[in-house]
């Protein structure tokens, strides 16, 4: 059995997600919780009635104990799951949340279970961005976009997801952007941004399958059009090219990515501020943080 407080063993991280319709997702909450208690595996799933998201890391014969117990449910019998690897505990700690939506897009009429793009195989990607007809979109958040993104890819400059839909009313026209394609991490935001297109009138809409992370997995640095690192939801903070851990560390105050020149900035504070969030702190939050931050170098020395 592995334990997350040893360092330098190699853990099993795998992500996953589907749009399928759970009525009685709350009455899996406690039992999916005490499963993965019960296989020390850490991470976050979110249930909601329109289906499940996940990452979670552990040894591998606890991560994919985790799975097969997640394919004994007849509608997530082929929930597919992608991989990566870390000598790093990902997570702190088990949850499993109970959510209006997996991914939050704020409009409850968008389905993917009812439409959604034509997905495109990261072997068949490179061809579809390189078209000049085929307008490309990040679907991610700005602070994502800030640390690697494909080639033409146009950034909608969004703080957060619920913002997406604006931009496609105040910059895409069905009639001139005949073909759209979509990318997000690993890929999931593009299920509901590509469904959301379609029910907008666009009708050639595609989307990386498996998102960035399968695309980074699988096709090799030499052939590659994406530049940079891509952000990832846990400790890691961000990937390179075939998953490797990357070079960026987070903003413990703003949660955004940071690198060894900002930590050199003089507006970086460590677990306070960083370049990305100095002016807009508030005096209120500095305060708090500064505690937080006491209290945090007070327990190390106390464990020490």
């Amino acid at each position: 059995m592995l334990f997350f407080s040893e360092r330098g063993v190699t853990m099993l991280v795998v992500t996953f997600y589907k749009f399928v319709n759970l009525p009685d997702f709350a009455e899996k909450q406690s039992i999916l919780l005490s499963y993965c208690q019960a296989q020390s595996v850490k991470g976050t799933i979110l249930l909601a009635k329109e289906g499940i998201n996940g990452t979670i890391a552990g040894s591998r014969d606890s991560v994919e104990s985790v799975l097969s117990f997640l394919r004994s449910d007849p509608f997530l019998a082929d929930l597919e799951h992608k991989e990566s690897y870390t000598d790093t505990p990902p997570f702190e700690r088990m949850k499993v949340r109970l959510k209006p939506e997996i991914v939050t897009l704020g409009l409850p009429e968008v389905d993917p279970n009812q439409q959604v793009g034509t997905y495109i195989s990261p072997q068949d990607w490179n061809d579809l961005i390189s078209d000049p007809e085929v307008t490309v979109i990040d679907t991610r958040n700005d602070y994502e976009v800030d640390i690697g993104t494909f080639q033409r890819a146009q950034n909608p400059q969004t703080e957060i997801f619920r913002q997406f839909p604006d931009y496609v009313r105040d910059n895409l026209d069905p009639s001139k952007h005949k073909k759209v394609a979509l990318f997000c991490t690993g890929g999931i935001r593009c299920e509901k941004a590509s469904s959301f297109l379609l029910a907008q009138g666009f009708e050639q809409v595609y989307h990386l399958k498996g998102g960035i992370l399968k695309y980074l997995e699988e096709v090799p640095t030499e052939e590659s059009l994406w530049s940079g690192e891509c952000f990832v939801f846990d400790e890691r903070v961000a990937v390179s090219h075939s998953l490797g851990e990357g070079t960026y560390d987070k903003c413990v105050s703003c949660g955004h990515p940071i690198r060894s020149e900002d930590k050199a900035d003089p507006k970086y504070e460590l677990g306070i501020s960083c370049p990305h969030c100095f002016d807009s702190l508030t005096e209120d939050k500095r305060l708090r943080m500064q505690q937080k931050q006491r209290q945090l170098e007070l327990a190390k020395k106390m464990a020490g």
